[in-house]
């Protein structure tokens, strides 16, 4: 009787954990001091070994480092006053950065801070945001602010380019899903996400709308590996998660008005950092499955 009653105890005990565990999930804390980085903050990633990195760290034109405790400094400088707005890691770690001041795409070897040209592209209006497939394919949203319009470009490992989708709305935040198959674009100030078909040959077709909300915009997203799509919403202070059949599943309150971007990353891949433009700050909350990314890269 004796022992039944310890089994008791410790699956009460177990069942508490559990529940606990599952209510911290979706809950936003900050990471970084209020003011600590740029208006510009933006384009979070982490390496393979969770390590952030968001870019315009106490000033324009730069690349910060994010500590397990929020601490942050200078990583880099970007050259000839270039601006960065995304960082994105390939899977041998090198890091892409867009900076959209001179309509280029520069890089940088792990381990590294040397800082190379990877694509200068004068016929974009800016790289905006990027996204990297298993094979180091980049795609590219370009927005036309002034016309309210857009391209997505693809770049090939050598740095070729070409328009792969044209006459859109403001693309902004780009992924590609854990399937390779389909790629995710956000329209900004049409609050709507779409997708489109990826062949083998990487050319996009059959757009169509994926999730489409009632307000306010929407900026960066990424995806877990189940396919779940996080989509940042600008001026509605949450990250909503939707699910691969474009149902909203929930929104996360980010303790901001003005998310911009998000990743994962961590020691699990199962933080979601958020760069949040109101208080200038990144904060995170934990999720059930690590991020696409950062599976493809262990």
């Amino acid at each position: 009787m004796r022992n039944w009653i310890r089994i008791v105890a410790f699956m009460g005990i177990f069942l508490t954990t559990a529940l606990a565990a599952e209510e911290a999930f979706y809950e936003a804390v900050p990471v970084t001091p209020i003011n600590s980085f740029t208006s510009g903050i933006e384009g979070p990633a982490c390496d393979r070994e969770g390590k952030l990195f968001v870019v315009n760290f106490e000033r324009q034109g730069t690349i910060g480092r994010v500590g397990l405790y929020g601490n942050a400094e200078v990583h880099l400088s970007l050259p000839e006053n270039g601006v960065g707005n995304a960082i994105r890691f390939g899977r041998d770690g090198t890091m892409f950065i867009a900076d959209y001041i001179n309509h280029r795409i520069l890089k940088v070897a792990p381990a590294s801070t040397e800082i190379t040209v990877h694509v200068d592209e004068p016929l974009m209006h800016q790289p905006n945001d990027l996204t990297i497939t298993t094979d180091g394919t980049i795609y590219a949203s370009d927005p036309d602010w002034e016309h309210g319009a857009g391209r997505i470009w693809r770049i090939s490992v050598d740095g070729r380019c070409e328009i792969v989708a044209k006459d859109l709305k403001l693309p902004n935040g780009i992924e590609i899903a854990p399937d390779g198959r389909h790629l995710y674009v956000a329209l900004t100030e049409a609050a709507e996400v779409i997708v489109f078909d990826v062949d083998q040959s990487g050319q996009l077709s059959n757009q169509k709308s994926f999730v489409r909300f009632s307000e306010n915009l929407v900026d960066g997203i990424r995806c877990d590996i189940t396919g779940n799509l996080y989509v940042a919403r600008y001026g509605a202070a949450a990250v909503a998660i939707v699910s691969v059949d474009g149902e909203r599943v929930r929104d996360v309150n980010v303790l901001g008005n003005e998310p911009s971007n998000l990743c994962f990353g961590g020691a699990d891949g199962r933080t979601v950092f958020v760069t949040e433009v109101q208080n200038r700050r990144v904060v995170k909350f934990t999720v059930p499955q690590p991020g696409a990314t950062w599976a493809s890269h262990q």
